[in-house]
């Protein structure tokens, strides 16, 4: 099915369209010139600037092809050491053999085009190259083994005659027996090798990989080996690999963040994509998004047109493919409001903070220089596009990094109010867990609720502190309270003397909220389950905030740099996305 609907995205507006079959634009940096006779003219350089070694040359459409370890020749334009047999000063024996074969195998194949297509333009070629001798040859001295050539008779560049474009679709087809092709199921020969390699997967190879490969005997089956153990056609082949390639180049279709790349499109033209959305958020297209699926004034009628999702990585010199999401436009939009809607948290000066684009809510999850794993990104991906309920493990994780790091970011924060919201009334989630909940008797809650109070008390009686008893105790605290909230308030009382003789203020505050807690608190739980940990997390982040309002922000002296900690989290701006 997935190869299925590439084909069919491939024929509706693939940018390669124009390019003949088996072709892709290639850069080629040399074009030889040559009379009608095959004589030696000259060479050309299309590189912009020629001393830049990053610059490959103009890009033309040119025979494409998958190599692996193994010889084969592109058809009239390749690498230098393939079209003259040009080997590097330094090359060893073993080398200078292999590209004598390479050589070879560039010779015979032009030889056969000359053959079967009659042009005098492919004719003048072998018969530069039966008679060419490199030793007297007059070539640049910049020139690589590794650059791109190819050939200009008078003024006609023989790659881009019809017959040799004919030529070399034909010679690709790997067999002459036929299979049922599992793309548009008919009885065709199929491609031994696919013909596209899959580009800009990060972490791989920059010349591209295959999505389709048996490249060990564990793979195979039945005998069939390389691309045959799944039939494909050429046309499907060479169909699927130019609009998978024109998805992941496309800036709306598709978004890195670490490991991965997802690429986006549906099966009519649509304009709706969720790449930027997902990746840097606007408050008010989130805000026109949410009114357009909640609103009671709204008539939102769901799209119905098929949308699609692909998660691509690299393994082992491969593209794997790490999921495959198949629903309608609607659904989508739908699960977006429903996504962003559930992470909102109200921020200090009591409005919505600004939403959070999936990097940055992925990079909270893992320590600091640490490579964002696959699965994470999948588990926020399949919460926003599909509805799905974030795992326990994200909890766990978020749990996990609050401990380490002793402190709630809001990211975190809001991670951990999608997960324990997820799935309730989503007409009423805006009033679950946005800001601190009074009423909320949970220990868990309390007892986070609770440090925060007591990291202010210590705060407004010991001005700049440098480590708080949050740095110290967090983790702690907020797996096993009872082992450490005696030593803690007894502390808080020598802090509460202090502030009742020097800052009667901020004492009535902090005394009022101290009170408030312990009141509902009747003891302290010798330790907490996971989902008290996370209501510990979030009653510390809830109270924290509410300590920052304009009136108690005053009294309690809170600095700029307390709101900045926990507040801004990863900045957005840092995105490593594409």
């Amino acid at each position: 099915m997935l190869l299925q609907k590439l084909t069919e995205y491939a024929g509706r507006e693939s940018d390669s369209e124009d390019l003949p079959f088996l072709y892709e634009l290639t850069p080629i940096k040399w074009l030889i010139q040559l009379d009608p006779k095959g004589k030696y003219q000259g060479i050309i350089c299309t590189a912009g600037d020629p001393e830049k070694k990053n610059d490959r040359g103009k890009r033309y459409p040119a025979p494409a092809v998958v190599r692996s370890s193994g010889i084969k020749p592109k058809l009239l334009a390749d690498r230098a050491d393939y079209v003259l047999g040009l080997i590097a000063p330094d090359a060893k024996p073993k080398q200078v053999k292999r590209t004598s074969k390479c050589h070879q195998a560039f010779l015979e194949l032009a030889q056969e085009c000359a053959a079967k297509t009659e042009l005098s333009e492919v004719e003048a070629v072998t018969e530069f190259l039966n008679d060419m001798d490199l030793k007297t040859l007059d070539l640049p001295e910049d020139m690589d083994p590794g650059d791109n050539v190819t050939f200009m008779v008078e003024n006609t560049m023989p790659i881009s005659l019809v017959p040799v474009q004919e030529m070399w679709a034909d010679s690709q087809a790997s067999t002459e027996e036929k299979a049922q092709c599992l793309v548009c199921g008919e009885l065709k020969p199929p491609m031994k090798r696919q013909p596209i390699k899959i580009k800009r997967i990060p972490g791989g190879q920059s010349s591209g990989m295959a999505l389709v490969s048996a490249n060990a005997k564990a793979f195979e089956s039945y005998g069939l080996e390389a691309s045959l153990i799944a039939p494909i056609c050429q046309e499907c082949a060479y169909a699927y690999g130019q609009a998978l390639n024109s998805l992941i180049k496309g800036e709306d279709s598709h978004l890195t963040v670490g490991p991965s790349v997802y690429v986006f499109w549906t099966r009519e033209k649509s304009s709706f994509t969720p790449a930027q959305i997902l990746s840097t958020p606007e408050p008010n297209d989130i805000k026109k998004l949410m009114e357009s699926v909640y609103s009671a004034k709204s008539s939102f009628f769901p799209d119905p047109n098929q949308f699609y999702a692909l998660s691509l990585t690299s393994s082992g010199g491969r593209v794997a493919v790490r999921d495959w999401l198949a629903t309608t436009v609607g659904e989508v939009q739908k699960n977006l409001a429903h996504y962003f809607k559930a992470q909102r948290l109200i921020n200090h000066k009591g409005e919505y903070g600004e939403p959070y684009g999936l990097f940055t809510l992925a990079v909270s999850l893992v320590a600091s220089g640490k490579e964002i794993k696959s699965h994470v990104v999948q588990a926020f991906m399949n919460a926003a596009l599909l509805g799905r309920p974030l795992p326990r493990w994200v909890i766990y994780q978020a749990i996990r990094r609050c401990a380490v790091e002793q402190t709630v970011t809001r990211p975190r924060a809001a991670i951990i109010k999608m997960a324990l919201i997820w799935g309730q009334n989503r007409e009423k989630e805006e009033e679950l867990m946005e800001k601190l909940d009074s009423a909320n008797c949970n220990p868990g809650y309390l007892c986070g609720r609770l440090l925060a109070i007591l990291e202010f008390i210590q705060k407004a009686a010991m001005p700049g502190i440098k480590a708080t008893i949050v740095d110290r105790y967090y983790g702690t605290a907020s797996s096993a309270p009872a082992s450490v909230y005696g030593r803690l308030l007894r502390t808080a009382q020598a802090h509460l003397t202090k502030l009742r003789k020097e800052k009667i203020g901020a004492y009535n505050v902090l005394q009022k909220d101290l009170g408030e807690v312990l009141s509902k608190l009747k003891d302290f739980p010798t330790t907490l389950s996971l989902q008290n940990q996370a209501l510990f997390a979030l009653g510390y982040y809830h109270q924290r905030v509410a300590g920052w309002g304009s009136g108690k922000k005053q009294s309690l002296q809170v600095t700029s740099s307390d709101i900045k900690e926990s507040e801004e989290g990863v900045s957005d701006d840092n995105e490593s996305l594409s």
